[in-house]
């Protein structure tokens, strides 16, 4: 015979209920007791917790050392404030001019707006696999040859000049 610890009720010694309040009997055969989760139930939680907590770290681990250091990056900050273009951004545009200019340049998608006077070279935000568009004009309307060079790794990929005085220069270039 086996005590309900809850009623008293004494039930036969194959019950898994008691018959007078339904309380699961520790010593039943389906071997569970009322006293919480059983050991293989907390240490399946445990093992997956676990599994969970060493995956994180290795994700973590793996992000860190995937990320690129200071000297990887686009543009390098040195200690003297002084920033540094690295080699991915390899376009610039030189304009050669003796009056005012001014216009569009960059990736089609994200055209930055550029003026000056006289002559000047631009770095371009714009990676090598990049279409870059450059759109200079005069804006003092002079007789004054403009002459503008898309250049890719120091080395000159378009050109063109102009001596109209409303002159724009358009030039467009995918590697």
């Amino acid at each position: 015979m086996v005590k309900c610890p809850r009623c008293g009720y004494d039930n036969n010694s194959s019950s898994t209920y008691c018959a007078n309040c339904s309380y699961i009997l520790s010593g039943s055969p389906t071997g569970k007791s009322n006293k919480g989760w059983d050991l293989k139930t907390r240490n399946k939680i445990i093992i997956v917790f676990g599994i969970f907590v060493i995956l994180f770290l290795v994700f973590s681990i793996v992000y860190e050392y995937s990320q690129p250091g200071n000297e990887e990056t686009l543009n390098v900050i040195e200690a003297d404030q002084n920033v540094q273009t690295g080699t991915a951004y390899p376009y610039q545009v030189r304009i050669t001019y003796d009056g005012s200019w001014s216009g569009r340049v960059g990736n089609p998608e994200y055209l930055q707006q550029v003026s000056g006077f006289g002559d000047d070279t631009i770095s371009l935000d714009c990676v090598s696999w990049d279409e870059v568009y450059v759109n200079i004009g005069k804006t003092d309307y002079s007789s004054f040859n403009l002459t503008v060079q898309l250049l890719r790794d120091g080395e000159v990929v378009a050109e063109n000049s102009t001596n109209s005085t409303t002159g724009d220069i358009v030039l467009s270039y995918q590697s």
